[in-house]
C-alpha cells in the first residue's frame, strides 16, 4: 500500500473524532437528531482546525443509507464515496481558483438537478472569502433560497474578507485553536499507531511549534519521524533541527546573570559555529525567558512550559526578579526585530548578550519611583526651612526662647534690665558674644553686618538670609526690612527671636525685628543675557525671573 501522511491517514470521520471542537460537534450532533438542518453554514478559523474534515462529516451524516444520522455508519456506500471524495453529490470547490462571476453562474445552474444517488447535494466551497464581489452577489439569491435538496458549507480563514450579506444567510461556526494537551494527546496515538516511541518533551515540542494546528502538528510529526527511526526524542530534534535545549541556554543564561560576559560570549560563538541559526537561537532564548516568567509567576503546567519546570536553572531563577526577567525578554523581541534590517545579525546578538550580563544591575521605572517616595520625607525636611531651623539649632532657639521670657519685652525702657545685664545665650555653652559697644547703632548696616557675622558661626543659613534683607529701617523700638524670597521669608520669620536678642543687646533695650516679602521686579526682556544663563534657561526650558 501507498505511503499516507498521518495528517490524511488520521483526518475525521465522525464528530466524536474532531479535536477541541466539542461546540461545534455537539451542535450538529443535536440538529441532525431533531432534524433542524440549515441551507447554508459559514465555518470560519485558522488553518488545520478540522474545517473541511467537519464539512464532510456533515455531508455522511446527512447522506448516509441508515440516516441522517450524528454517527455515521461509514461502511455504506455513499459513506465510502464521501470518504473518498468522488461521490457525485458531494462537490468540494476550490474558491482559490474558482473566483469569477461564470464559476458561480454554473453552480447555480447545477443546482436545480436534484442528486444522483444521495438525499442532499452538498457543495463544499473552501478558502471562499477569495471568491470575487460580483461572484458573491451573484451566489446571494441561491443561498438564500435553494432547493429543499442543496447545502452549502463555505469554509474560510480570513472571516473578514466575507460580506456580511453571505453572513447574515449562513449559520456561522467559528472552530478554535486546539490546545497543546489535545494536539500531544494525538500526537502521541499517532505515534503508537505507527510504532514509534516519542517523549514527552519531543511530543510536547511538536505541539508547541504546530500553535494549535493539528494538521501542522502531523506534518512535523512525519518530519521528525522521518529522521528518529523508531524513537522520538528531544536530543534528537535538537541536534537535527539546530535547536538549543534548555539545558545549553540554561549555562548560557547562567553565565549572564553572573555577570561573566567573556565566558557567555564564547558560549554564544560555540553555538553558532555548530551551526545553529541565529533567528532559531533568538526564537529558543525568548522561549526560554518566557519559561521564566511563568514559573516567577507560579505557573508550572508543563503544557505552557513545554517541559518539566524542574528543567530550568535555580540560578538563573534566583538570579534574576520579574522584572528583569521580563526587561530580557523586551531585548529579545525587540532584537529579532532589529535583525532583519542589521548591518550584522550576529554583533546584533553579541550586544544583546552583554546587556543580559548587566542585567542584574537593572532598576525598572516602578522602583525608581519607590525610591523617590522613601526620600520624600527627607526631601521636604531640606525644603521645610522651619524644620531645618528646629533640627539645627534646637539647643540654640530653646535658650533665646528662655532668655525671651527672662526679659518682659512690655516694660518701658526705663524699666528694663541695666544694658549690662542684657545677654544673649549662644549655643556654645551660654558664652556671651563679643564685644559690640564699638558698633554704632545709628547706623543700620552696620549693625546688620555685625549680627551677619555673628550668625555665621553658628547659622549660616540664617545668617545668609540675613544678608539678603533690603531696605532696613529703625522705627519706634523695632527694625523692619524686606526679602524677595519666600524661602528666605520663611527663614528669618522662624529666625526673628534669635536676632531680635542680638539687637537688643546692641541697643541696650527691647527691639522687635520684622520681615516683609516683596517680589522682584523680572529681567526687561530687552536687556541682553549673560551667555550661560541663555545656556542654563534653554537646557532646563525655564525663564530668568530676576539677574543679579
Amino acid at each position: 500500500m501507498a505511503y499516507e501522511v498521518t495528517a490524511t491517514r488520521r483526518r475525521p470521520q465522525r464528530f466524536e473524532d474532531l479535536v477541541g471542537q466539542e461546540f461545534v460537534a455537539e451542535t450538529f450532533k443535536n440538529s441532525i437528531q431533531s432534524g433542524k438542518i440549515a441551507h447554508a453554514y459559514l465555518f470560519s478559523g485558522p488553518r488545520g482546525c478540522g474545517k473541511t474534515s467537519t464539512a464532510r462529516i456533515l455531508a455522511k451524516a446527512l447522506n448516509c443509507e441508515k440516516g441522517p444520522s450524528a454517527t455515521p455508519c461509514g461502511q455504506c456506500s455513499a459513506c465510502k464515496e464521501i470518504t473518498a471524495g468522488s461521490s457525485l453529490d458531494v462537490i468540494e470547490i476550490d474558491g482559490a481558483s474558482n473566483t469569477s462571476v461564470n464559476d458561480v453562474r454554473q453552480i447555480k445552474d447545477e443546482v436545480l438537478f436534484p442528486p444522483n444517488t444521495c438525499r442532499y447535494k452538498i457543495y463544499i466551497i473552501d478558502e471562499v472569502h477569495m471568491l470575487s464581489t460580483s461572484a458573491f452577489n451573484a451566489l446571494l439569491k441561491t443561498i438564500e433560497e435553494p432547493p429543499p435538496y442543496v447545502i452549502f458549507v463555505f469554509a474560510t480563514t480570513e472571516l473578514q474578507k466575507v460580506p456580511a450579506t453571505i453572513k447574515s444567510r449562513c449559520q456561522q461556526f467559528n472552530f478554535r485553536l486546539v490546545p497543546i494537551e489535545k494536539v500531544k494527546e494525538q500526537l502521541a496515538l499517532a505515534a503508537k499507531d505507527v510504532g514509534i516511541k516519542a517523549d514527552d518533551e519531543a511530543l510536547y515540542w511538536i505541539a508547541r511549534e504546530s500553535t494549535g494546528s493539528m494538521r501542522d502538528a502531523y506534518t512535523l510529526f512525519d518530519q521528525v519521524a522521518a529522521f528518529s527511526d523508531s524513537e522520538i526524542t528531544y536530543d534528537k530534534i535538537r541536534d537535527k533541527l539546530g535547536l538549543v535545549g534548555v539545558d545549553r541556554l540554561n549555562e548560557l543564561f547562567g553565565l549572564c546573570v553572573q555577570n561573566n560576559t567573556s565566558e557567555a560570549l564564547l558560549r554564544l560563538d560555540d553555538y553558532l559555529q555548530n551551526g545553529v541559526s541565529i533567528e532559531q537561537l533568538i526564537s529558543n532564548c525568548t522561549d526560554y525567558l518566557r519559561s521564566l516568567l511563568l514559573i516567577k509567576a507560579g505557573i508550572s503546567k508543563e503544557a505552557l512550559l513545554g517541559q518539566s519546570c524542574e528543567r530550568f536553572s535555580k540560578t538563573v531563577l534566583d538570579g534574576w526578579n520579574s522584572i528583569q526577567i521580563e526587561r530580557a525578554l523586551d531585548i529579545f523581541l525587540s532584537l529579532y526585530r532589529d535583525i532583519r534590517y542589521s548591518l550584522s545579525p550576529r554583533y546584533e546578538f553579541e550586544l544583546a548578550v552583554s546587556r543580559l550580563c548587566w542585567l542584574s544591575q537593572y532598576v525598572s521605572p516602578a522602583d525608581v519611583k519607590k525610591a523617590i517616595d522613601a526620600v520624600k520625607p527627607m526631601l521636604s525636611k531640606v525644603a521645610s526651612a522651619k524644620e531645618i531651623e528646629v533640627e539645627e539649632n534646637s539647643s540654640y532657639v530653646a535658650d533665646v526662647q528662655e532668655y525671651s521670657e527672662s526679659v518682659d519685652m512690655g516694660a518701658p525702657d526705663d524699666e528694663g534690665a541695666p544694658e549690662e545685664d542684657i545677654q544673649a545665650p549662644f549655643p556654645d555653652g551660654g558664652a556671651e558674644p563679643p564685644d559690640t559697644s564699638s558698633i554704632n547703632v545709628d547706623d543700620i548696616d552696620n549693625v546688620f553686618k555685625a549680627l551677619i557675622d555673628e550668625l555665621s558661626v553658628e547659622n549660616a543659613m540664617l545668617s545668609g538670609a540675613v544678608s539678603k534683607t533690603e531696605n532696613r529701617k529703625l522705627e519706634d523700638g523695632k527694625i523692619t526690612a524686606v526679602i524677595g524670597s519666600q524661602f528666605e521669608l520663611m527663614q528669618l520669620r522662624n529666625g526673628a527671636s534669635i536676632i531680635s536678642a542680638f539687637l537688643s543687646k546692641m541697643f541696650g533695650k527691647t527691639m522687635a525685628f520684622e520681615v516683609s516679602f516683596e517680589d522682584r521686579k523680572t529681567v526687561e526682556e530687552n536687556q541682553p543675557l549673560p551667555v550661560p544663563v541663555q545656556i542654563l534657561r534653554d537646557t532646563f526650558k525655564g525663564s530668568v525671573i530676576t539677574l543679579k
